[in-house]
């Protein structure tokens, strides 16, 4: 059967202002990963083609292991500097069957399933050949002449209109086309024939080529993904955690008679007092036995204390139907490996910055500032609750979830 829209993703490991910029991390997760899966979740993409001349940027494509998503090779005569876009696309579509292609560019990272859905619809709906994304920006433009002298393109000097009352122009974003295979064939140009766009906000127009675009994107991300927490903080009903290396500092702690010590942290208390009052449930679920945690959770009125686990995702599970709640209603902080499959599979994931790389390297999940035992659970509490002052953690949330002309993505 004919794929009727097929995504195209070039990554090339040869970019220059930013060494291997396509799998830097940027805001929690490599970046090429932020179009791979915007590109994978939208329902009428069948398939999702990373193209690239990496064996590491394949491998982080391959990381994500999804079925919709596919690493292939490009050639090295479409993979330098000078080669064009176009050059990859043409090669590509000689080899592949399908009727149209979806050009998406990693260095977009706002890109959303979302948009590609609506301009998806627009294309159809418009009976177009090729659609572009655009943002609409109010900026008065000018043209500069053989003379060296400027005009106006856009206004009238005589006349300049306030911004509330000025339509502004189309700019390009560059984040992705859709044409029909027959006529990039034909045209051998990502766009032609009727013409259509998609008007994405106007934060989009930043497509990264140099560290100045990595530091605005990177924050618009971040920021993004806070207001998501905000939007679904209503979502999270449980609250759970992990005890050493999340509520304690992973240090063991004897007295000279041989008695075990624990160091915990008072703000992490005052954190799950908050959701208390929040109407959150708490929970802790440990591979441990200790009296020292039955005490601490007996003081923080912990409602669920699970001890001695060896499957922490199966007494989630338990707690969840004893609550009559969802995995995706759960929040959980861990950070060692055998918090990963729980981790993988609840709501908000969230790990201290002294987690094992294993942990780390969960899509989506939130790495938070603090280590664990100096605050890492009060900040993913002030997160979920919006009240802390965090905006800068680097964090992608699971749910949920630019200029053309430059070099050679």
């Amino acid at each position: 059967m004919l794929n009727k829209y097929i995504a195209l993703v070039p990554a090339r490991g040869g970019s220059k202002s930013i060494p291997l910029k396509n799998i830097k991390e940027i805001a929690g997760k490599p970046l090429v990963c932020w179009v791979l899966e915007a590109a994978i979740n939208c329902d009428q993409i069948a398939k999702v083609y990373l193209s690239t001349d990496s064996d590491l940027i394949g491998n982080v494509g391959q990381s994500l292991n999804h079925e919709k998503l596919e690493v292939i090779s490009r050639s090295p005569d479409t993979a330098t500097d000078y080669a064009s876009t176009e050059s990859v696309m043409i090669e590509f579509a000689n080899s592949h069957d399908f009727e149209n292609i979806i050009l998406i560019q990693a260095t977009s990272p706002l890109l959303t399933s979302k948009e590609l859905e609506e301009a998806i619809s627009i294309f159809e709906r418009e009976k177009a050949d090729s659609l572009l994304s655009v943002v609409e920006q109010k900026r008065f433009m000018w043209k500069l002449t053989k003379e060296n002298f400027v005009r106006p393109l856009n206004y009238d000097p005589k006349c300049r209109p306030r911004r509330q009352d000025f339509n502004g122009a189309l700019i390009e974003n560059g984040a992705f086309y859709i044409t029909k295979k027959n006529l990039l064939l034909e045209k051998e140009c990502r766009i032609s024939g009727k013409i259509t766009y998609y008007k994405m906000p106007e934060e989009t127009y930043y497509e990264i080529d140099e560290l100045h675009d990595w530091i605005i994107v990177e924050n618009l991300l971040l920021q993004r993904s806070r207001t998501n927490i905000s939007k679904e903080k209503n979502d999270i009903k449980l609250f759970l955690m992990d005890v050493d290396g999340v509520l304690t500092d992973a240090g063991m702690y004897y007295t000279e008679k041989g008695d075990e010590l624990k160091k915990f942290n008072t703000h992490d208390g005052k954190g799950i007092e908050l959701l208390r009052q929040a109407g959150i449930k708490t929970g802790i679920i440990t591979s441990e036995n200790t009296k020292i945690v039955e005490n601490r959770a007996r003081k923080l009125k912990i409602d669920h204390l699970h001890q001695g686990v060896k499957d922490k995702l199966t007494v989630a599970k338990e707690i969840c139907k004893k609550e009559e709640i969802t995995l995706s209603e759960v929040a959980y902080i861990g950070d060692d490996v055998n918090d990963t499959e729980l981790l993988k599979k609840v709501g908000v994931a969230a790990c201290p910055i002294n987690s094992l790389g294993a942990v780390k390297e969960i899509p989506n999940i939130i790495k938070l500032q603090k280590s664990g035992g100096n605050g890492a659970v009060r900040e993913l509490v002030d997160i979920i609750l919006c009240s802390g002052n965090s905006i800068n953690t680097p964090f992608a949330v699971r749910k949920g979830c630019s200029i053309e002309g430059k070099k050679n993505p």
